[in-house]
């Protein structure tokens, strides 16, 4: 079973930055993407990025963090989301997770979630 690990998160006032970043504790095939996710207190789950490599190099972002934030990953499989400009709508607990997208970048099945990270933002 692999194990994703987050760190990064924090509170910050509204304008500020972060970076979240997610170690896997073993190589995640290619054929897998890779995505982050985060669920506010009383709201759903909600997708907030997701990143493939196969069989080209792809993201996705929700329409509400476009243009602030990004998405990648090095080489040694670790997932980031740089986060600028935050909102107080972007409080919530933070979720790296691994799964199954199609080529247009369609979330469709999960494989593995990590145990996540809190974002408080302050106005």
């Amino acid at each position: 079973q692999v194990q994703l690990v987050e760190s990064g998160g924090g509170s910050v006032p509204a304008g500020g930055s972060l970076r979240l970043s997610c170690v896997p504790s073993e190589y995640i095939d290619s054929k897998y993407c890779m995505g982050w996710f985060r669920q506010a207190p009383g709201k759903e789950r909600e997708e907030v990025a997701n990143l493939d490599t196969d069989p080209r190099p792809r993201t996705d972002y929700a329409d509400s963090v476009k243009g602030r934030f990004t998405i990648s990953k090095d080489n040694e499989n670790t997932l980031y989301l740089q986060m600028d400009n935050l909102k107080p709508e972007d409080t919530a607990m933070y979720y790296c997770a691994v799964g199954i997208c199609s080529m247009a970048g369609t979330w469709f099945r999960d494989k593995y979630w990590g145990q996540g990270t809190q974002v408080t933002v302050s106005s």
